[in-house]
């Protein structure tokens, strides 16, 4: 079984992407060292790949490669399988990094990818068999997403969810410049209604090594949902970041990258 380490509280304010925050930087390696991991990171609803970008280029200084992969945000399944032709087309160990609902995306995509070592859930879900974003969402009160929400009719009869623009910031990205937080409100990508009610499969996350982080002031997944899964996923690390909204990848990119590189490190 992996050892649970204690949660480690995060000041709010020393995160942004232009702080230091105090990542450790790789020891050189030598020439007979193995590859790092390649690091593949899926958004999750009401967000894109562009999202990742503080934290791909902080990864690219620290020698590593990393894809931003992306998120249909049709169905779980589906979705799943995207991201799981994107593992296949690399090389070598795998870091699979999930935000929101790119939690159960890469649990699924997980699966059946021996060379996933490790996952990684920024602000995510990490699903037990048969749950859905949903039903773990409003397992703890806290959430306000539902009454954000703007729903569009979609062609195949269904409905697909935006965050109405002039709730995006405080729903979202609270601790987020308004001008960044406008351009993401702009350009977020709508979830399927059905995949976030869509029952997911297997959970790797019980053999495989997980890693959380998350903020005490996401509206979206209550702190006391994440706090939940981490436990119950027995997290190899948690780090709680007080203050933090749901976008931690862009308000915290030095926080969520440290912990993917923790999660590398100890793949290698």
């Amino acid at each position: 079984m992996r050892n649970v380490t204690g949660i480690l509280a995060l000041a709010g304010g020393g995160g942004g992407a232009g702080g230091g925050g105090g990542r450790r930087r790789p020891p050189p390696r030598g020439a007979g060292a193995k590859p790092k991991p390649t690091i593949v990171l899926v958004h999750g609803a009401f967000a894109e790949s562009s999202s990742w970008d503080a934290v791909i280029t902080k990864l690219g200084r620290d020698g590593y490669v990393a894809k931003a992969a992306a998120n249909p945000l049709r169905s779980v399944a589906s979705d799943a399988a995207a991201v799981s032709a994107i593992i296949r087309s690399f090389p070598g160990p795998i870091v699979l990094v999930g935000h929101s609902y790119g939690g159960p995306v890469i649990t699924e995509a997980a699966n059946g990818n021996p060379n996933v070592k490790a996952l990684v859930y920024v602000a995510g879900f990490a699903p037990d068999t048969g749950e859905s974003s949903a039903t773990l969402s409003s397992m703890f009160p806290g959430s306000t997403l539902a009454s954000a929400l703007a729903p569009v009719a979609s062609p195949n009869g269904g409905q697909d969810l935006f965050i109405q623009p002039d709730k995006f910031r405080a729903q979202f990205a609270a601790d987020v410049p308004e001008e960044q937080s406008s351009l993401m409100a702009a350009t977020q990508r709508p979830i399927a209604q059905a995949a976030l009610a869509e029952a997911s499969g297997v959970a790797s996350w019980k053999t495989l090594p997980s890693y959380m982080i998350y903020g005490t002031d996401d509206r979206n997944i209550p702190a006391a949902v994440m706090s939940f899964m981490a436990k119950r996923a027995h997290a190899v690390k948690t780090v709680v970041i007080e203050g933090a909204s749901h976008a931690l990848m862009v308000s915290h990119p030095d926080e969520v990258t440290s912990l993917i590189e923790d999660a590398a490190s100890a793949s290698e």
